[in-house]
């Protein structure tokens, strides 16, 4: 029976290793846009800085135990290849972008990740440091699955998948499920909770995806509105206001005017807004009258 365990234990660990080395490399199609066009555009790099963190964290984590070897392997190529994305990232970002970048590297990589290894290892001693730097593990893991949350919020309010990509949330949701059932085996709760809201979460994004997929974004409903907008803001900019002198067309003036001028301007339309005009009488008639209103 401990035999049959330790193999299922040993079956979910690599194939969790085998799938969350898919999705470290699910990023590599954003990067070779990059390449292609020399520059980061509105890409962030967070996301490969705290998967870096992460997989640091893990590493730790393992190290302290005695039985997780799997989870140190997989981090291991995690933090390699994070590694490398953000080296990349930080080669073509905008001064701007790259600063940022660096101080989020300091901030969580240098303080965070130093001060959580400091720490544990001056003020916890044995299974106590073991199971504090697990929670840490366990908290940080459970942040990083509820981030999708404003994907899924993005999601509903627009009625569009075009920002969530169904083969990485399948990566992350199978990803979650070998975790898991690697975690419940060995017993360590620490590696097995996150992975049930992972799961979790990973499930509502299939579901989402496959009701919107072919719906009609909302977004672009919402543009064009804004558009007809300022184009009629636009047009009422253009008419001119009248204020001590106003310029009047002549058609408009009929009660006004005089009966040469009328004679040779027709008659109106009924219910109508414009003139039949006569253009050998008014050939020679000024297309505007101004009338100067006194205060």
């Amino acid at each position: 029976m401990i035999a049959h365990l330790a193999q299922l234990t040993l079956a979910f660990g690599l194939l969790g290793n085998i799938v969350s080395f898919m999705v470290f490399l699910a990023p590599i199609p954003t990067f070779y846009k990059v390449y292609k066009k020399k520059s980061t555009e509105g890409f962030q790099s967070a996301p490969y800085v705290v998967g870096l963190f992460s997989a640091m964290l893990w590493i730790y984590y393992a190290l302290l135990k005695s039985n997780v070897l799997l989870l140190i392997t997989i981090n291991s190529v995690g933090c390699f290849i994070e590694t490398l994305y953000i080296c990349f990232f930080l080669f073509y970002a905008p001064k701007k972008a790259r600063m940022e970048s660096l101080k989020l590297i300091v901030l969580l990589i240098v303080v965070g990740f130093g001060l959580i290894v400091g720490l544990t290892q001056l003020f916890a001693t044995g299974v106590t440091r073991g199971v504090i730097v697990g929670w840490i593990c366990l908290v940080f893991s459970l942040c990083v699955f509820v981030a999708p949350l404003g994907v899924l919020r993005q999601v509903i309010k627009t009625k569009s998948v075009e920002y969530m990509p169904i083969l990485l949330s399948v990566a992350l949701t199978l990803s979650a499920v070998m975790w898991f059932f690697y975690g419940l085996l060995l017993g360590d709760f620490n590696i097995a909770i996150p992975n049930v809201l992972g799961f979790t979460f990973g499930i509502i994004q299939m579901i989402l995806y496959f009701i919107y997929k072919n719906k009609k974004p909302v977004i672009i409903d919402e543009k064009i509105s804004k558009f007809e907008e300022k184009i009629t803001a636009m047009e009422v900019q253009r008419i001119p206001e009248f204020k001590d002198t106003k310029s009047i067309d002549v058609v408009e003036l009929k009660g006004m005017m005089p009966a040469e001028i009328l004679s040779g301007v027709g008659k109106y339309a009924d219910n109508a807004n414009h003139a039949v005009v006569n253009p050998q009488a008014l050939r020679n008639m000024p297309n505007h009258m101004t009338i100067e209103v006194g205060a």
